[in-house]
C-alpha cells in the first residue's frame, strides 16, 4: 500500500513496524523529505520512495522528550525556579523624587 498524503513539514505519522516520526523538511528542488523519528534520527526520502511508504497519520506525541533522553536536567541551562520568587524587580531601582 502506498501513501495519499503530502510530505507536510510538522505532519506526525506511524509506519506499520510502530516507528513514529515528523516531516521536518520537504525540499521541492531536489524532490526529498527529511524526517526525523521520536528517538531524534533523521532519514532522509526521495519523493518516489516517501510515496510508496505504508503510513498513517497521527497525533504529535505528548511527551516530545524522545530526542532528549540522555540529557540531565543540568543540560537545560539554569535552574530559574531555584532563584527565588518573581517578583517587582524595579523596587530595587533607586528612584528620583
Amino acid at each position: 500500500m502506498s501513501t495519499p498524503f503530502e510530505p507536510r513539514v510538522g505532519d506526525w505519522y506511524r509506519k506499520p513496524n510502530g516507528e513514529t516520526f515528523e516531516v521536518v523538511a520537504v525540499d521541492e528542488a531536489d524532490e526529498t523529505v527529511e524526517i526525523q523519528y521520536f528517538d531524534g534520527d533523521l532519514e532522509e526520502f526521495d519523493f518516489e520512495s516517501w510515496y510508496e511508504l505504508d503510513l498513517e497519520p497521527i497525533d504529535p506525541p505528548e511527551d516530545w522528550s524522545g530526542p532528549f533522553d540522555d540529557l540531565e536536567p543540568d543540560d537545560l541551562g539554569e535552574d530559574v525556579a531555584g532563584h527565588g520568587p518573581v517578583g517587582d524587580y524595579l523596587d530595587e531601582i533607586d528612584r528620583e523624587d
